[in-house]
């Protein structure tokens, strides 16, 4: 166990976590600083990608034995993923992705992605034909800026865009123009893929760009011929090969908030098929939000915001329930372990109320990790929690903010818990409370 930071007043004990049978968790290091994403090198090493979230201090962790050493820290805050390959270490941050040489040092590759909006671009993933891979989040929560943006006061002519030629409703949205000065009062009337504060007219037409919301990009290992795969996933936080070469992308779900507040929708993992349009803003899964589930209490029916669609949106590979935040997830590959080819993931838990409305957590949602059967797509608790609700709630000594699953080259699970927070505080957050766990088959 390595102490990394100035200690905290995390309490921590592994006993509060429950795991199968035949299972061991245990504290492998901690003090780390708003974790999101952790890889192993070829030589066993782990490197760690602090956000900056809250630091304001983006950075890169070298772990090996006792030792760590910072690898870089000038990144654009949020740093939201690092990987490893061929000897160069990948950043991606914010708009941006940035190679590091061994020699330390470095090269972005890409610029100017649009990650200013709510959800930015994600870690990569390199392909087996050698092309990375990685995810744009949408600017919105459901295709229309509103007043749950508040990146509009520095990019008011930031909004969605899609991959492909749309068509829109003409349906606008009406909410106090957030632009003016306070006291002011003005009716804002803001379209679907529009700036805020900008009409639809029926029938609009927008063009396809590369760089769509919610899509999935490959480029080149030096960042040329960059290049849509697929599109309408609302925030792609992670990807993953799998041993035949297929891609899936864990994909985070509607919120309840906004000028188009969904409300019950679900995670997803979704198989990526080049070409393919996958729903938003109009589904949830193969679900159109014009279903009554999705109707926020006391609120008004949901319209689709297109005339048409691209395709009918295919079906996930496995659904999870609302607000369960999923992160990062790797594939079982060790037959000592378990399953080969199971998927373990990492469930964030509610975000509120950055990204909800909603008040309550719901005990098993979130906070834990799950276990996907591949060949029927089920989801299944693997470590969770004892009492079902996150450390901040009840003070346990268990998972935090779970972000990320690797499985390291012993054959053994690691979780990246990004921290928590103090009692009865959502917002404030424990500096250098992140801890990597450790979870053996004995």
């Amino acid at each position: 166990m390595e102490q990394l930071g100035q200690e905290q007043p995390r309490f921590i004990d592994p006993s509060d976590i429950y795991v199968p049978p035949g299972y061991v968790v245990e504290n492998f290091i901690q003090g780390l600083d708003g974790p999101v994403n952790m890889v192993f090198t070829d030589d066993g090493d782990i490197l760690v990608a602090e956000s900056g979230y809250f630091s304001g201090v983006a950075r890169i962790l070298r772990i090996s034995n006792d030792n760590v050493e910072v690898v870089d820290d000038d990144f654009l805050e949020p740093l939201n993923g690092v990987n490893y390959h061929d000897g160069i270490i990948y950043a991606s941050h914010k708009g941006m992705i940035t190679a590091i040489e061994e020699s330390g040092s470095r090269r972005d590759i890409i610029t100017g992605l649009p990650s200013n909006g709510d959800f930015p671009n994600s870690k990569v993933e390199i392909g087996t034909d050698g092309k990375i891979y990685f995810g744009l989040g949408t600017a919105t929560n459901s295709g229309v800026v509103g007043t749950d943006n508040l990146w509009v006061h520095n990019y008011a002519l930031l909004h969605d865009y899609p991959g492909s030629y749309i068509m829109l409703n003409g349906q606008n949205f009406q909410s106090n123009n957030m632009l003016l000065s306070e006291g002011v009062y003005e009716v804002a009337s803001t379209g679907a893929f529009s700036p805020y504060g900008v009409p639809n007219r029926p029938y609009e037409l927008r063009k396809a760009v590369v760089k769509a919301s919610g899509s999935i990009m490959r480029c080149n290992l030096d960042g040329t011929n960059l290049e849509m795969v697929a599109w309408g996933l609302r925030n792609p936080v992670r990807l993953k090969f799998n041993h035949n070469g297929h891609l899936f992308a864990s994909v985070q779900g509607y919120d309840n908030r906004g000028s188009r507040p969904v409300a019950n929708a679900s995670d997803y993992i979704y198989y990526i098929i080049p070409g393919v349009w996958y729903g938003w803003p109009d589904f949830s899964g193969q679900e159109p939000l014009t279903s009554p589930r999705f109707i926020p209490e006391g609120g008004k029916p949901i319209e689709f915001l297109l005339t048409n669609h691209p395709n009918v949106p295919p079906a996930p590979f496995a659904s999870f329930p609302s607000n369960s935040s999923i992160m990062g997830f790797d594939i079982n590959r060790n037959a000592e372990f378990g399953a080969v080819g199971d998927f373990y993931v990492a469930e964030f838990g509610s975000i509120w109320p950055p990204t909800s409305r909603q008040t309550e957590r719901n005990p098993g949602v979130g906070h834990k990790i799950s276990r996907i059967d591949p060949t029927t797509g089920g989801v299944t608790t693997f470590a969770i929690n004892r009492s079902g609700f996150p450390a901040n709630i009840t003070m346990e000594g268990g998972f935090g903010w779970p972000t990320d699953v690797v499985f390291g080259p012993d054959g053994a699970m690691y979780v990246l818990d990004f921290g928590t927070n103090p009692l009865g505080s959502l917002v404030e957050y424990l500096p250098n409370s992140g801890i990597i766990w450790k979870i053996t088959r004995i």
